[in-house]
């Protein structure tokens, strides 16, 4: 029996081609290398390599990118005619779940799966991401916790397992354990760029900048290179870091170089780069012709249908290059996505309130803007994305309660973000600028929302 570095059986499998496959594993693990091209060596040298197919599938999958999920859909279907054995029956079922939008219907399938495979790496991998997709922290800390104690210690991969861990626990509020898992992690494994991330997380959400900062500079070697294609959310990380500390131009250049400078078209460096610059237009920065590049980046990739995670975004770039007919569209496709299925529900009750309360923002009606934010941020975990990335949410609702002379809400909002990060300047200075602000008159509604 042919079977990978774990020791899992694997159908359809040659040696030489199980190699190729553990070459895709360690990639995948690690953010670093080609895991496509490993993929496709095994599957040419043995065509009904059942893993080898079902990993390139889970690969499309979590992309969240159209093109890659039609394509992940039609290799689906090809492996579903090949003998399987039970675990790749498992991998199979979950990654049609992913394909059709549901994702906690696919956690739950990953969950159960963990417990009869708990040394199944692809599948703690795809399960993890599953988690961070749907912005389930607890799942991101439990699914590792419950599947930790079955790995040796000295148990080839278990470090990469305590990477995710660590992410988990940030995700959890638990910084202090998340960055000691995450050193362990580093420790064990010096490349794993998701240790790395998470210890970033947990310096941003402690207000620790000027750590971050030199956490990623001394960690540098570790994270970069040309064949890391993770290296674009750890630079976010650090460009977010020179923001805090009043070094917008730093941050201008990270994204004129190792961010954008590629012209990536993969949907994660986009997100990162549409990220960024709005947090700069927000403080006041010039972007220029950045936004055009970046919009047109996302053309192919922002539907409506697929993932409003990534809508979202590309409406930032949108507004940006002035194409609010775009905008529009897309929130009209976002609301009336209907209710088949997990992700078009998070499109309906998140992503057009968010898409609607951003273009709002840019064009100056901050009512409208305050109003579409205040009701989409309570769920805004329902869709995706880590607590750092959702944070231009409130920050955006908070800059719109201060250009739009809501004073108490200003102030209330300032101070919410002061008991979560008391050290941060940015807060700080939104607390500045609400106290600033000339009082609302007798008798005048101090704060509007719209119920």
């Amino acid at each position: 029996m042919i079977t990978d570095a774990q020791g899992q059986a694997l159908s359809g499998a040659t040696r030489e081609a199980a190699q190729h496959f553990d070459q895709a594993v360690t990639a995948f693990n690690l953010y670093r290398g080609d895991p496509i091209a490993a993929l496709d060596a095994a599957l040419a040298l043995a065509p009904r390599f059942a893993m080898a197919a079902l990993l390139k599938a889970h690969l499309m999958a979590v992309a969240t990118e159209p093109a890659a999920t039609q394509a992940a859909r039609g290799l689906l279907a090809t492996v579903a005619g090949w003998p399987l054995n039970g675990r790749e029956r498992s991998h199979l079922a979950a990654a049609t779940r992913i394909l059709d939008g549901e994702w906690s219907a696919a956690a739950v399938l990953l969950d159960r799966h963990h417990i009869e495979h708990p040394f199944d790496i692809v599948a703690l991998q795809v399960g993890h991401l599953v988690d961070f997709f749907r912005a389930n922290a607890r799942s991101l800390r439990d699914r590792i916790a419950r599947t930790l104690p079955q790995w040796a210690a000295d148990r080839p991969g278990r470090g990469l397992l305590l990477g995710m861990h660590a992410f988990g626990l940030e995700e959890c509020g638990q910084y202090a354990e998340a960055e000691d898992a995450a050193h362990a992690a580093l420790s064990a494994e010096p490349r794993d760029c998701w240790a790395h991330h998470a210890v970033a997380h947990v310096m941003e959400m402690q207000a620790r900048h000027e750590d971050g900062i030199d956490w990623a500079r001394v960690r540098e070697p570790y994270w970069t290179g040309a064949d890391n294609f993770f290296q674009v959310h750890n630079w976010w990380h650090r460009a977010l870091c020179h923001i805090e500390v009043g070094q917008a131009d730093q941050a201008l250049a990270l994204y004129d170089s190792p961010i954008r400078s590629g012209r990536s078209a993969v949907a994660v460096d986009m997100v990162d780069a549409s990220a960024l610059l709005w947090r700069l237009h927000l403080e006041g920065h010039e972007i220029g012709d950045r936004w055009q590049e970046l919009a047109t980046a996302w053309d192919a990739h922002a539907d409506g249908r697929s993932y409003a995670f990534n809508d979202w975004h590309a409406a930032m770039a949108w507004l940006g290059a002035g194409r609010e007919a775009e905008v529009r569209a897309l929130e009209a496709r976002l609301r009336h996505a209907g209710e088949r299925g997990e992700a078009a529900r998070w499109a309906v009750e998140t992503g057009a309130d968010l898409v609607a309360g951003f273009a709002a923002f840019w064009n100056g009606d901050f009512e409208r803007s305050i109003d579409c934010l205040w009701r989409a941020r309570p769920i805004a975990n329902r869709f995706g994305g880590s607590h750092a990335q959702r944070d231009v949410i409130d920050w955006t609702l908070t800059e719109a309660a201060l250009r739009g002379g809501q004073r108490a809400l200003a102030e209330a909002l300032a101070h919410e973000r002061l008991a979560l990060r008391p050290d941060s300047s940015a807060n700080r200075a939104f607390l500045r600028r609400a106290l600033a602000l000339v009082p609302s008159a007798s008798g005048e509604p101090a704060v509007r929302l719209a119920a």
